[in-house]
């Protein structure tokens, strides 16, 4: 087995939790070096180590049509440049085995998509490259299922694992955050990562004009969700940003507005600091008497 990777050592202790935060997909270089200044200021000030999230390339969409991202090599070097600007760990995501060994040169964190949240040869290969493996909870899935996609990096020689609650389908076009997942989670034995943006989608809720469909989002419900999740316990915070979400190619609906990704930290941090959520409650099931 690995020797644990520093910078996870430092997200496992962080306090109140960490941030994993940018923009769903790169748009161009300068946007992401203009998301990835402001964000850093932020979360400097406030003093949550953050890691800087963008997507290469966005393969699981609704439609062919979609935005797609730069693809893996101009991505990359997108993702090293601003890497090396701002002093900022990065995580990306990975859907193809073939992609590990190349984004594990940059990334610090390499993310397995919900859909992926089982397959073995990809979360071998990304364990292989010996960055922190985040993966996100399918929503077809019980919590308890990510005891064994975090058991399949560790025998890999991977220790550094981290799981990711984003919602579960129940009927179509809606997905329900139940808190006691990230209860439950923590069975799998590493940090667990509340996403609280992709878990607001509405898969293929929303109708195009000319025909078709594409996600929709319940924005408005992103701080509800972020609330119970700090107050839970969870150890780091997923979430997009931008600038400019209504113009946003991809998840417009459902990222964050950086206006108020300071705001909402300032809350989320107040609320941790005070809850107790990180703490197994010791009940007393002994008869009571006066």
């Amino acid at each position: 087995m690995a020797a644990l990777n520093p910078l996870f050592s430092q997200l496992q202790t962080a306090e109140p939790f960490f941030v994993l935060a940018g923009p769903n997909v790169i748009e161009s270089e300068e946007h992401i070096f203009y998301m990835a200044k402001h964000i850093k200021a932020i979360t400097s000030r406030l003093g949550v180590p953050l890691v800087f999230k963008s997507s290469f390339d966005k393969a699981n969409r609704t439609s062919s049509k979609s935005f797609r991202g730069p693809g893996l090599t101009e991505g990359l070097r997108i993702l090293e440049k601003v890497k090396l600007a701002y002093d900022i760990p990065i995580v990306t995501d990975v859907h193809e085995t073939i992609q590990c060994e190349a984004v594990g040169k940059v990334a610090d964190i390499i993310q397995i998509p919900a859909f992926l949240c089982r397959q073995t040869d990809l979360l071998v290969a990304a364990a292989q490259t010996g960055k922190i493996i985040n993966i996100k909870k399918g929503q077809f899935c019980a919590p308890s299922v990510m005891v064994n996609s975090a058991e399949k990096v560790r025998l890999a020689g991977n220790p550094n694992v981290m799981v990711c609650e984003r919602g579960t389908m129940f009927g179509y076009n809606d997905l329900i955050v139940d808190p006691r997942n990230f209860e439950w989670m923590r069975e799998a034995n590493c940090p667990v990562v509340a996403d609280i943006t992709h878990s607001l989608q509405q898969p293929a809720g929303r109708k195009l004009e000319g025909g078709g469909v594409a996600s929709g989002g319940l924005r408005e419900l992103i701080p509800c969700i972020a609330r119970t999740a700090v107050a839970v316990g969870v150890d780091g915070i997923f979430m997009e940003v931008h600038n400019d979400p209504l113009n946003a190619p991809v998840d417009g609906p459902t990222q964050w507005p950086l206006r108020h990704f300071e705001e909402l930290l300032e809350e989320l941090i107040s609320i941790a600091k005070v809850s107790k959520g990180k703490q197994q409650f010791k009940i007393d099931l002994t008869r009571f008497e006066d």
